[in-house]
């Protein structure tokens, strides 16, 4: 058995952690950031001593506590780069790769989050199938009250796993045939269980969860866009946006979605959504930064810094499809500081809306 003294990972540099869920293993494993000297610094599982010298994997069992783990060590990490005896530049360098690294791992987890209760919601008042009412080939029949224990929660799942025993993870997944049959049995592995999370949520909006998970997102933003514009009728949030507004706040930033005050033409508060370039993609986002819109624009590129140290400003745009954005006046062109919301804030807003 392999002892915690004889890892040579023990000297790794490790510059920041980050949970990541394992759907096989139903639970949270925490990642360490590692750096790699010349090269990009990598994730990988992270390791911890036990008793008697063991090496245990760093795992909890929700997502509110591990991050709230990483969120304890991060700070101590943030402070061992910065005391570091290192180029200043290779300094500089190595904290923006890892606030890019960090604000990743965030940025889609909260999307995510938002996603899946964006899911639950829309099907809150579905009518929740009978176990003796489902069909299923004899294979799977023992799998019935399982079932429909999943479908309780969740009535529009295609897709489901099922198995776990004990300590030892053995899991199959069962498929709902267009016919309405539930199918046979069919060994899971990491892959096919990351299929049956994501059925979590794309199933929701009545998507395949085996398809390409980022266009399968994409499509899944473009449903909840109308969601969010009905955010502005809430009382909710035009309180908080009126409250924003008298601190000066003019864009409001959270999970994707964009809050923009638009003076012109007494337009008042709109809903924009966030986008990249292939240059600011997973970069990190400048929070300082500035947005100077020179048009109208749908999307909302955000300020970030390149990991050479340049900082570029925000700027607002047409999607591929929507035509030229209208320019706006030269003497209406506008530079404002946006403001970074938590992604809860969304979650929230969203889950005070009611579906007809």
């Amino acid at each position: 058995m392999l002892k915690w003294s004889e890892l040579k990972r023990v000297s790794d540099v490790v510059l920041a952690v980050w949970p990541h869920y394992r759907p096989r293993f139903e639970r949270w494993m925490m990642q360490e950031l590692i750096d790699k000297g010349e090269f990009a610094p990598i994730w990988r599982g992270r390791m911890v001593p036990g008793e008697n010298d063991r090496v245990l994997a760093d795992h909890y069992p929700d997502r509110e506590t591990a991050i709230a783990a990483a969120n304890a060590l991060n700070p101590t990490l943030q402070q061992a780069l910065a005391a570091r005896a290192i180029d200043p530049v290779i300094k500089r360098s190595l904290t923006l790769k890892v606030d890019k690294a960090l604000q990743a791992r965030q940025r889609l987890q909260d999307e995510e989050a938002l996603m899946l209760a964006e899911a639950l919601r829309r099907h809150a008042d579905d009518e929740r199938p009978d176990a003796a009412a489902l069909k299923l080939v004899p294979d799977s029949e023992r799998y019935r009250q399982e079932l429909a224990e999943q479908l309780a929660k969740m009535p529009y799942l295609k897709v489901a796993k099922f198995g776990r025993t004990g300590n030892i993870w053995r899991y199959v997944l069962l498929y709902l045939g267009p016919d309405g049959v539930w199918s046979k049995p069919y060994p899971a592995g990491e892959k096919a269980a990351q299929t049956a999370e994501r059925a979590k949520i794309a199933n929701g909006f009545n998507l395949s969860a085996s398809s390409h998970w980022g266009k399968t997102k994409s499509k899944i933003r473009q449903i909840l866009l109308p969601r969010a514009n009905q955010l502005l009728q809430l009382a909710s949030v035009q309180r908080m946006l009126a409250e924003a507004l008298a601190r000066g706040e003019r864009v409001l930033v959270s999970n994707g979605i964009v809050f923009w005050y638009e003076p012109d033409g007494g337009v008042g508060w709109l809903v924009k959504e966030t986008s990249s370039t292939g240059e600011s993609e997973g970069a990190t986002i400048w929070k300082e930064g500035t947005i100077v819109s020179t048009n109208h624009g749908r999307l909302v590129v955000l300020p970030y810094v390149k990991e050479n140290g340049e900082h570029v400003r925000g700027h607002t745009k047409n999607g591929p499809n929507d035509g030229r954005a209208l320019p706006r006046h030269p003497n209406h062109y506008v530079e404002i500081p946006f403001h970074l919301y938590d992604g809860d804030l969304m979650i929230g807003l969203f889950g005070e809306l009611p579906y007809e």
